[in-house]
């Protein structure tokens, strides 16, 4: 027997009938037949690994585990979308289509509720899937995806492709899962997206291999031989990817309005999870026109279904304690499934909020997710009170140090102003290390709740000198070596992070994680940041009188100062960077001054280049400048670099750099 060709033959086989039961939902084979053909193939595999090739169903099964995720910088930003939520905001949406052209039509398809993952192709096998990330930077998370059934481990299409989908699990194999989670005794997972977000983000292939996890292919980045989007999905499903089959190509919008009423009548129906649908012009010739905004294209928008809402009875009225010490109180609900999630507790705001709609202990009351995620109480069903509902009453001592609280004036918050108030110095900590913040992988809540109350964590420096108490921590229950040494590892891993997720984390009042950004942007360095005075923070079009006090006062806190010197002593980051990449590039931690005009790129798309590859953008040229880009009708910017003796690249140099570090 010719061994090689065996080995082929088996592979093109397996490889054909998984395509059929998982894309196509039609096996031509028992499963059987299919496990014995496997079984060879391992068998001969495991005796010639040399004839094995990349695209083998065998590394289905999932790869070795790995220690981290690697970053991987996407070659094109993978983009949000607007989101409207009414048949209004559609008309809308098509007016400003109309204002640019008249020829046009549209894709509608289904918004799968799950993850984006970006998959490239090389040479017609699997190169890469990485998450979206931020839309800039993303994780590797190759060898996860290849456990996933539906997507090709390789096509007949040979040139270089990159193809934009949703990674998710089926109401049937979730249900599964949290049936055996409930046999086993463990917390069911609360719903399919967190499954399959979290399933991706699995260390151990092997698991995820376990999950049946699926993916639909939404998008081709590679536009040139094909005229528009619904062509160029009919043209992927012909290459064995797995295309929604509800997608439809619409004439006009009216079209598109009737799909989404048929898609609202079953929706419930689907064998998996949606939130809405997406609009997208169908023309590519289109897009450039239409244009972008700095986060969506305008040429495509997700209609979100509006917010499901239910029935359940309001049990109790707790007070909870945020980071800035504002007391909010918060409804305990007998727990009840919305969007699916389980949901159990809601936001009601504040004081007059709970008096304005006389909110009551004992009440039955509408609930809703507002914008499908912060559960709300919507309203109360007062026809259905039975006399023995308690009516709210606003706490006046806050409830963990019972320090009187006050309420602002032109404010509808009470607030615990006892600086040592324990409640306020945990929900510091909380959010000072979840995602949106420094992002220290594995410092979720219930972790640093159980370290805060153990004493091991009480202020944030203390993160980062917890690894001294390594052979306590081991001792703890539910923590043993291999959790313990990867926290340490993703808590020394977060030193890394830009300026901006420092600023965010410091929790200063008023300022998001957008405020944060603008800030670190605009002084580049901690200490810069820390001597900035009102006048100057004024002075950035994105900061108002609010903001540019609240930063001042906390820097005039000396106990917030000395904070920073510590934290300084452990080496966190302490400048901007906007994008943070693996491997060093001739523009990493440069200073780099563009000027004249350059014929490929405009100044923003340049900068925005230089600074995902490390780079830092100066306005003005001096000693301290790394290189100077020059393009055509560079003036005194030019001179000055000459006089100094800084380096100057042309646009053909600049596009030379860029193509090598792609």
């Amino acid at each position: 027997m010719d061994i090689k060709r065996r080995i082929d033959t088996l592979t093109e086989m397996l490889n054909q009938y998984n395509y059929e039961y998982y894309v196509l939902d039609d096996s031509s084979i028992s499963d059987q037949e299919f496990d014995q053909l496997m079984k060879e193939l391992k068998n001969l595999e495991n005796e010639y690994p040399e004839y094995k090739t990349k695209d083998s169903p065998t590394q289905r099964v999932g790869g070795i585990a790995q220690d981290k995720f690697e970053k991987v910088v996407h070659d094109s930003q993978m983009l949000s979308l607007g989101n409207i939520s009414s048949e209004e905001d559609i008309l809308e949406f098509d007016e400003k289509i109309k204002k640019i052209t008249q020829n046009y039509s549209y894709t509608a398809e289904l918004k799968i509720d799950g993850l984006s993952v970006s998959l490239k192709y090389e040479n017609g096998y699997l190169l890469q899937a990485a998450t979206r990330g931020d839309g800039v930077i993303g994780e590797d998370i190759t060898e996860n995806v290849k456990t996933i059934k539906s997507v090709p481990l390789s096509i007949s299409y040979k040139n270089f492709l990159e193809v934009r989908g949703e990674i998710y699990i089926s109401k049937i194999s979730f249900e599964k899962m949290n049936q055996e989670k409930t046999l086993l005794g463990e917390a069911p997972f609360k719903n399919p997206r967190n499954v399959a977000a979290g399933s991706v983000r699995q260390l151990d292939p092997k698991v995820v291999g376990k999950r049946n996890l699926d993916v639909f292919i939404y998008y081709l980045m590679d536009r040139d031989f094909v005229d528009n989007h619904y062509e160029s999905l009919m043209q992927l499903k012909q290459w064995g990817f797995k295309i929604n089959p509800e997608t439809k190509k619409c004439q006009n919008i009216q079209e598109v309005i009737d799909y989404i009423s048929h898609i609202q009548a079953i929706r419930n129906d689907l064998p998996y999870e949606i939130d809405g649908v997406v609009i997208k012009v169908n023309e590519f010739d289109l897009y450039e026109r239409i244009g972008y905004t700095t986060k969506f294209p305008k040429w495509a928008v997700a209609y979100k279904f509006p917010p499901e809402e239910v029935v359940t009875k309001m049990d109790d009225i707790r007070f909870q304690i945020g980071r800035t010490g504002v007391v909010k109180p918060v409804a305990e609900l007998s727990p009840v499934m919305i969007s699916g999630s389980l949901v159990s507790r809601a936001t009601l705001h504040n004081e007059d909020f709970c008096k304005q709609k006389d909110i009551r202990i004992g009440d039955m009351v509408v609930v809703r997710k507002a914008g499908e995620i912060i559960p709300e109480v919507l309203k109360v069903l007062k026809e259905l009170r039975m006399g023995k509902e308690v009516a709210f009453q606003m706490i006046t001592h806050c409830p963990k140090c019972n320090s009187i609280l006050e309420r602002k004036q032109g404010e509808a918050d009470y607030y615990c102003l006892n600086p040592n108030c324990e409640a306020k110095h945990l929900e510091g900590l909380i959010h000072f290390a979840s995602r949106e913040a420094y992002n220290i992988d594995g410092l979720g809540e219930r972790i640093l709740t159980e370290l805060f109350n153990d004493g091991f964590i009480k202020n944030i420096s203390d993160i980062f000198s917890i690894s001294n108490r390594y052979a306590e921590l081991i001792e703890k229950e539910r923590f043993g070596e291999k959790s313990v040494s990867n926290l340490l590892l993703a808590i020394e891993n977060s030193k890394n992070n830009s300026l901006d997720k420092l600023i965010f984390g410091l929790g200063i009042r008023h300022v998001g994680s957008k405020v944060a950004k603008v800030l670190a942007k605009f002084y580049q360095t901690m200490d810069q940041f820390m001597s900035a005075n009102q006048e100057e923070l004024k002075s950035i079009p994105e900061i108002g009188e609010v903001i540019a006090k609240s930063v001042t006062d906390y820097f005039n806190d000396s106990s917030n100062v000395e904070l920073i010197r510590t934290l300084m002593t452990y080496n966190l980051n302490m400048k901007y960077s906007q994008v943070q990449i693996n491997q060093e590039t001739p523009f990493s931690n440069k200073t780099i001054v563009l000027t004249g005009s350059l014929n490929h790129y405009t100044r923003n798309e340049a900068k925005e280049i230089i600074e995902k590859l490390g780079g830092n953008i100066s306005s003005s040229v001096s000693k301290n400048t790394d290189f100077v880009v020059a393009g055509a009708e560079a003036g005194s910017k030019l001179d000055k670099a000459q006089k100094l003796g800084v380096t100057v690249i042309d646009e053909e140099k600049f596009i030379l750099l860029i193509s090598e570090e792609s």
